[in-house]
């Protein structure tokens, strides 16, 4: 069949027998939300042009769906993967038509004409009764329609006439009736009242907050709903009380907009971007988690391993002979283990088989003692005995010594890196704190104390720091001058060795030679939680990405896993 603009159609060639299509390769991804993954984790749904497309995953098969008369614009499938709904796009005050297929026969089950112009979205409810479609802009109506019956039930105007348009769908998880719809300026909540053929809506509230929503999730328990905008942020609403519990993140918005959303069984989000970027973020703050809590790795001696949390199983093992590794870094990418040498080189090596990819030579001149990676992947800051903070710049096939700032007189024991890339601190046993622009290579703040300093962090807000070491004392710091806040006793005997903050900045871990590890309240000061378990001195501790679990480690070579305490 070919269609003109008038809405006419003419039949091509009936008389002809007509060509078998085989193959399809292609993906335009113009339609949103129009890959599908079908139920049975076997095959991927999705629309090229007028077809829709169902094709093996682990098996190269393809199956085609024939019926649209133009571009399909939304393909949807129902919970329990027996039926795809698809719509398309036709020309302006013509019927733009909905088909129900049947995913097992591969065929048209029914042809649902009532929408004009473009069916902007489609969803099933829960139990496969009712499929809900939504009009396009020159449409602008929200029809329910009966599954088994493939008729009407009822249908609305889908927004208030001084909202904008709705774009976005999506049904409970637990009630085939109700669902919510969202879009330019209108967030709403729809109740289906069968007896009485009607749909009702309640407008949501988002107080001051104007958004272009551009996509939606539910919790399963149908408590909550999540939307992405078009201003890269994403915003929580309670699901029965119709208003906005929080929202986030509320400094760095992702760029280009929030396209596309998954919720996660752990309640952690991951966003899909316009800039083209997925990111795993909290389901608290909304902020990037970078990494994964499945890995960590360990260093000791001549020994790198890495691990796999869940099952506490060593992974992989690398070994440099005679050699002593005092630090190591994931690069954010994944793709490369940094390590510190006690023969003043930096050795990279591939995390999945151990792989040598590159030494940096000479690169402290009494052994590398800290090491720290930018979240571009594109640097290297070392730290080096002499008390030297080396700056490598780092290409596919290149490693090239950027900058060497000397301050320090005595080893660097830690580095961190500020997330813009363009600030560094560094703790030296000669007492200082040394706060450095990376930009232009110089020292920008001192902290100076009566002790030996063993770890620094950021807070996650990055106008303050905390410090410790030999003292026992936790210090807090601005970052803006270097002057104190307040000191906080970290511990009765011995040094303060290890320290790390959770993402939000509410909770830090310590640990040391006193063979506890503490959790703090960051701002009350005060410990909430404490581990016994080590017998030897703890030398570093991290809390995962996901603030699942804590590991530390000890000088005795044990490796100690926590539950992480506070639950969000």
């Amino acid at each position: 069949m070919a269609t003109f603009p008038n809405g006419e159609t003419e039949s091509v060639g009936e008389d002809l027998a007509g060509l078998q299509l085989e193959a399809i390769i292609g993906f335009n991804g113009h339609v949103p939300s129009g890959l599908i993954c079908h139920p049975d984790r076997e095959h991927l749904i999705y629309p090229l042009g007028c077809t829709v497309i169902i094709q093996g995953i682990n098996v190269c098969t393809q199956d085609f769906l024939h019926g649209h008369t133009n571009n399909v614009s939304c393909v949807t499938v129902s919970p329990s993967g027996s039926y795809v709904a698809s719509g398309q796009i036709t020309f302006m005050g013509f019927k733009a038509d909905i088909i129900l297929w049947d995913y097992q026969k591969k065929e048209m089950m029914a042809r649902l004409s009532l929408h004009k112009g473009k069916i902007e979205n489609l969803a099933f409810s829960p139990n496969d009764l009712y499929l809900v479609s939504l009009g396009g802009q020159d449409d602008g109506s929200m029809v329910v329609w009966s599954v088994l019956k493939k008729e009407a039930i009822c249908g609305s105007p889908a927004s208030a006439r001084s909202a904008g348009n709705p774009t976005t769908l999506v049904y409970s998880n637990c009630r085939d009736e109700m669902f919510i719809s969202a879009g330019n300026g209108t967030i709403r909540v729809w109740e289906l009242d069968l007896p009485n053929r009607k749909i009702r809506p309640t407008e949501c509230q988002t107080g001051q907050l104007k958004r272009i929503v551009t996509c939606a999730v539910m919790t399963d328990d149908d408590s909550y709903f999540y939307i992405g905008t078009s201003t890269g942020d994403v915003l929580k609403l309670n699901t029965k009380s119709t208003l906005m519990s929080d929202y986030g993140p509320l400094k760095e918005k992702f760029s280009l907009g929030v396209t596309a959303l998954l919720l996660l069984k752990t309640g952690d989000l991951v966003i899909g971007t316009g800039a083209g970027i997925i990111a795993h973020c909290s389901g608290s703050n909304y902020k990037v988690i970078n990494g994964t809590s499945d890995l960590f790795a360990t260093c000791s001696k001549s020994d790198i391993r890495v691990w796999y949390t869940p099952e506490n199983r060593e992974l992989l093992r690398i070994t440099v002979p005679n050699m002593t590794c005092h630090a190591i870094d994931f690069m954010r990418d994944g793709k490369s283990i940094i390590s510190a040498w006690n023969d003043g080189k930096i050795r990279a090596f591939t995390p999945e088989t151990g792989r040598l990819m590159y030494v940096i030579e000479h690169a402290h001149s009494m052994g590398v003692t800290a090491v720290a990676t930018t979240s571009d992947c594109k640097r290297i800051i070392s730290g080096g005995g002499e008390g030297q903070v080396r700056v490598w710049e780092v290409g596919k096939d290149t490693r090239k010594l950027e900058e060497v700032m000397k301050e320090h007189i005595s080893s660097i024991s830690c580095i961190k890196i500020k997330k813009n890339n363009q600030e560094c601190v560094t703790a030296s046993i000669d007492g200082t704190c040394i706060i450095w622009d990376l930009v232009r290579f110089m020292r920008r703040q001192m902290i100076l104390a009566n002790t030996l300093f063993k770890c620094v962090c950021y807070h996650p807000d990055e106008h303050q720091l905390i410090t410790s070491g030999t003292d026992r004392k936790i210090g807090y710091w601005e970052v803006f001058d270097g002057s104190p806040i307040r000191d906080l006793e970290g511990s009765l005997s011995g040094s303060i060795n290890g320290m790390d903050i959770t993402s939000d900045g509410v909770y830090f871990v310590i640990g040391g030679d006193d063979h506890l590890v503490k959790v703090w309240d960051y701002n009350e000061g005060e410990v909430t939680y404490v581990g016994v378990g080590h017998s030897g001195s703890i030398t570093r501790l991290k809390i995962c990405p996901n603030n699942k679990f804590i590991v530390s480690v000890s000088a005795d070579g044990a490796i100690l896993r926590w539950k992480y305490p506070h639950v969000h």
